[in-house]
């Protein structure tokens, strides 16, 4: 892989840090800004409403600039939103901070992955994506505790502050490492780009996409008190196992990545199938410890890590423009918003294993998703990525 999209990753993941900062310091937060815990807990609200409504328009805007300038244009808003929200004086500026910095992670995320796929040959384009998305689950693994212990440590401000730093880095090394390439096929501006939404195979794409993070993340959201309050484990003990579960994301994804090229429909269809039965799993074990944590490894394994076969599906349904990359985050996005308020909202009527429920029947709706693709029999298109690549290398 180019040294680029390893910076790409480091870019990546800087924003998921700032994306789950957060949740480890909700009291810290509450008590420095003088409103409540529950207020605090609105702000990741604001962050994911932020990514999935604001991240297309952005990646719009972004497109007309060249990949270089538009994704350091991207890191210089998400800078200053980070920067804002380590200055907040009140409540109402963090929101304002939280948005900013959603979307412009989205944004960033939608254009890295164009920008990725760009720098390989049409081959290797899964690969790729799992490369750059290893941001994202070393994030997971390791973004949210490290953010944690520093705003412990030093108060909830170094931990934006700390953020800052870490986008100013990779900002630097980004602008040192990545070609100027040319807007030639950098879709994200263009008729082209939009014209992919009118497929039916790219919307089903994309709905695949939500079901399988909507089923990862009804459980995901809820680990902590299901590893509690159901399998009995000491809270102390529950971040030990959080680091387990993201060192199974990050194990998953260079899997997945490695295989997202040549079988894309077959490990969606594995993954899913899974999926849920480590779910099922869960649910009907989650008071004995040793399949409990046995499940909660699996669904890490096959849960969120199915991102890049996810990506290289929807690029070959629609293109590997930045407006189509960064809508399918959305969608990745309204996954993690429905899995975790659907399976929140079934706890208070049928108990805590009802998010795990949950998952199984998302994770079973993701695969009707995936039948006409898995049923296809005949060979396989070209992606019209690559076609309009080739008819682009053709008129020069």
């Amino acid at each position: 892989m180019p040294r680029a999209i390893h910076v790409l990753a480091l870019g990546i993941f800087a924003m998921v840090t700032s994306e789950f900062v957060v949740a480890g310091l909700m009291p810290q937060m509450a008590d420095g800004l003088h409103t409540t815990v529950p207020r605090i807990g609105y702000l990741i609200t604001a962050f994911a409403a932020a990514m999935a409504l604001g991240g297309p328009p952005a990646a719009l805007a972004a497109g007309r600039l060249r990949p270089r300038p538009a994704l350091l244009a991207l890191f210089a808003v998400f800078l200053t939103g980070n920067v804002l929200a380590a200055l907040a004086p009140s409540y109402p500026v963090m929101v304002v901070a939280r948005i900013v910095t959603g979307v412009a992670s989205q944004a960033f995320i939608g254009l890295a992955i164009t920008t990725a796929v760009r720098l390989v040959p049409a081959e290797r384009r899964g690969r790729a994506v799992g490369v750059v998305l290893n941001g994202l689950m070393i994030g997971t693994l390791l973004g949210m505790p490290l953010s944690t212990l520093v705003g412990e440590r030093f108060g909830w401000r170094a931990a934006f502050w700390t953020i800052s730093a870490l986008t100013l880095l990779a900002a630097a090394v980004a602008r040192a490492a990545l070609p100027d390439l040319d807007r030639a096929d950098h879709a994200g501006s263009g008729g082209g780009d939009r014209s992919a939404f009118a497929r039916p195979r790219l919307w089903l794409a994309l709905s695949t996409s939500t079901f399988i993070i909507g089923a990862t993340f009804a459980a995901f959201s809820y680990l902590n008190p299901i590893l509690t309050e159901v399998t009995g484990f000491s809270t102390g003990t529950v971040p030990l196992l959080l680091i387990g579960y993201g060192a199974a994301t990050v194990v998953g994804n260079m899997v997945v990545g490695r295989l997202a090229d040549r079988h894309t429909v077959g490990v969606q269809v594995a993954g899913l199938l899974l999926n849920a039965g480590f779910l099922a799993g869960f649910a009907l074990l989650a008071d004995m410890p040793v399949p409990a944590v046995a499940c909660m490894l699996g669904i890490g394994l096959v849960g969120v890590t199915m991102n890049p076969a996810m990506a290289t599906r929807v690029q070959r349904a629609g293109n590997t423009g930045a407006l189509v990359n960064t809508v399918h985050s959305s969608f990745i996005t309204a996954g993690i918003i429905v899995g975790s308020s659907v399976g929140g909202a079934l706890i208070d009527a049928h108990g805590l294993r009802a998010p795990l429920w949950t998952g199984v029947v998302l994770a079973v709706l993701g695969l009707f998703t995936l039948l006409p693709d898995a049923l296809r029999t005949r060979p396989r298109e070209v992606p019209d990525a690559v076609a309009e690549a080739r008819s682009l290398a053709e008129s020069r």
